[in-house]
Parts: C-alpha cells; sequence; structure tokens
C-alpha cells in the first residue's frame, strides 16, 4: 500500500509529522511504502542520511515547494499554490500514484482537494469527515465533523448509510442503530433541514433509523451513528476534547490533594483511561465519501497520532467500504439532491 503524507500539514509540522512515519516503519507490511510530501530537502535534513539509507526502499520523497496555511481560504489556496503539499499529495492519489493520503494540515484546504481531484464515490454529493468517540457504553461514529457546515437533507441521508458502513466494517456493529442530532427528541423538533432530512433517512427501511438523539445521548449507548452537518460536529468533537482533558486534571488535582501514594495507586489506571479518551491514540479522522482513503488529522497531532493515522490508513482501504457504498448509492431509491 502507497500512502501520501503531507509532511508540512499541522502545527508541530515538519518535525511531529515524519517522526510519526518513521515510528511507523516497523510496523507496515512488505511492499508498503510511505511518500512523504514536501521541501525534499528539509525533509531529508529532518529524517537523516541513516534512516534514508535504511528505509530506501519504503520512503519517498516527493518535492513541494509551497504550504497552505491553517488561516488561508481553502479553495484560494489550492488554486494559487499548485505546489503545496496538500496539492501535491491528492494529485498522487489522483494520478494512482498513492492509495492513501493523510493530512493534519488545513482541513478544508484537504477536503476540497480531495473532492476537486480524487473526486467523490459515484452518487455521493458531498464527502463527510467520520469520527468515532470511545464511551462507556461502546463506540460511536459521528459524521460529519467538519467537511460541510451547510448540509442538505440528502447529505444527512448519505452520511447515515455511509458512517452505518464504516461502523460495521470497522467497529464490527453489524446493524447500527442511526440517530440525527437535534435539540430534543421530540418529532416536532430541529429546524427545517433536520426534519426533512430525517424524513429521508427513515424512508430508507435498511437504515437502522431511531430518530432524533440529543448530544448527551452520544455517551448514554442509545446510538452507534450519530448525523450532523459539521458545523456542530466539530463543536461537539472540540467540546468534548476539551472536557475530556479538563476532567482528567481536575480527578488527577484531586487525588494528588487527598494522598500522594493514592495518586501512586491509580497513575496506571489514570493512564489507561486517559489512553481510551485521547484523540491521538486513534490517529485521525475518515473523510468518507471520496474516491480512495482519505485520513484527516488533528492540527495538533503528535508523531504517535501520525503513526496511528497511517495504521487506520491501511486498516480502512482494505475493508472495501467506498465499493459498498458506491453499490448501496446505485441500487437506493431514495432521492432529495435539490431539497
Amino acid at each position: 500500500m502507497r500512502i501520501a503524507i503531507d509532511a508540512m500539514g499541522g502545527d508541530f509540522a515538519p518535525d511531529e509529522i515524519l517522526n510519526g512515519a518513521l515510528e511507523s516503519l516497523e510496523s507496515l507490511d512488505k511492499g508498503d511504502t510511505l511518500i512523504l510530501v514536501g521541501p525534499v530537502e528539509t525533509i531529508k535534513s529532518k529524517i537523516g542520511e541513516k534512516n534514508l539509507n535504511k528505509y530506501a526502499d519504503i520512503i519517498r520523497i516527493v518535492d513541494a515547494t509551497e504550504v497552505i496555511g491553517m488561516d488561508e481560504s481553502p479553495i484560494d489556496a489550492l488554486r494559487k499554490k499548485r505546489k503545496s503539499s496538500i496539492s501535491v499529495m491528492v494529485k498522487l492519489a489522483a494520478d494512482g500514484e498513492a492509495d492513501a493520503v493523510l493530512s493534519a494540515g488545513n482541513t478544508g484546504a484537504c477536503v476540497a482537494g480531495c473532492q476537486m481531484r480524487m473526486r467523490n464515490i459515484e452518487g455521493v454529493n458531498r464527502p463527510g469527515i467520520a469520527v468515532v468517540f470511545p464511551t462507556f457504553e461502546g463506540p460511536v461514529t459521528m459524521c460529519d465533523v467538519g467537511a460541510n457546515i451547510a448540509c442538505k437533507p440528502i447529505n444527512f441521508y448519505q452520511y447515515a448509510i455511509m458512517a452505518s458502513m464504516y461502523s460495521k466494517n470497522l467497529l464490527g456493529i453489524q446493524n447500527p442503530r442511526v440517530g440525527i442530532m437535534s435539540i430534543g427528541e421530540e418529532e416536532a423538533k430541529g429546524n427545517e433541514i433536520v426534519k426533512k432530512a430525517r424524513e429521508l433517512i427513515r424512508s430508507d427501511p435498511k437504515i437502522n433509523f431511531i430518530g432524533n438523539i440529543e448530544g448527551r445521548d452520544i455517551f448514554k449507548g442509545k446510538c452507534d451513528v450519530a448525523i450532523c452537518d459539521g458545523f456542530v460536529g466539530n463543536v461537539v468533537l472540540k467540546l468534548t476534547e476539551g472536557l475530556v482533558d479538563g476532567l482528567f486534571k481536575v480527578i488527577k488535582h484531586e487525588i494528588k490533594q487527598q494522598s500522594f501514594l493514592l495518586a501512586l495507586s491509580f497513575k496506571s489506571v489514570m493512564m489507561k483511561m486517559y489512553r481510551k479518551y485521547d484523540y491521538h491514540e486513534y490517529g485521525g479522522a475518515l473523510l468518507l465519501g471520496v474516491n480512495g482513503t482519505s485520513i484527516i488529522c488533528h492540527g495538533s497531532s503528535k508523531a504517535r497520532t501520525i503513526k496511528n493515522a497511517i495504521m487506520a490508513a491501511k486498516k480502512f482501504h482494505s475493508m472495501g467500504t467506498n465499493k459498498e457504498i458506491k453499490e448501496y448509492l446505485a441500487a437506493s431509491n431514495v432521492r432529495g439532491a435539490d431539497e
């Protein structure tokens, strides 16, 4: 498998990105290749001659002299910076030179680049970013968390299909319960787009749809898949990350206040719990709906985030979910693209 990596994307690029790539090398299969995209001399100097020689048959470097900043307009940046690491990376996939792409850079540019170059799966109107929330009741897949902030009902319907397949194939949940995020469980709750989307999803009997869910239901085991637009999803994602981090700090502080020995005895338990809810352990989020495999990582990704994202890319690529999505949509009688 050939995985193209944006070496210049993220708050800690290129050091953490390249370190993560190096850490993943021992876990790759025979024949796998990492394609590092960015300024050649910068990448070579960071990796070092020793590693370049040792892994000459695994590492490939592709030159990209420009970088798209986190604050740049995605479409404008892609048009003006044809030699940016994101632009070159997605072109590799479009040209059949890479099986997967991975970036911790500008999310909007990465999503737009994948759509423009790799194109959407036939039948998919807009792709969505899917993340998995680990909860006490089991994993919950949420889609979308940032790719599309102005959703139409058809987008919600397609997110329900794609995220259900993702949940089934990746997490082993055979008949995922799908809920749509709203401001109340009652049928009358939600804006007009959510209401129309709810009816569209309900019209497909193959989707195990349970209706409206509230934000708190994600962690109560009420659903396996939560559908929302990218604005709501991104707020939920970032709020959850901050809440988890804050809660662990409070618990750690309170235990230390009680007893230093108590803190020591709880250290291993706390570390185990933190790893379970730490987004670095999950690597990145999958962009569902594009031709190929695209992993979008957090801007603050560290080396282990990138290593785990590379492993996630390999796992998804082997599942054949894209083919299932295409076949499902081709056979579906549900319409509503203009609503």
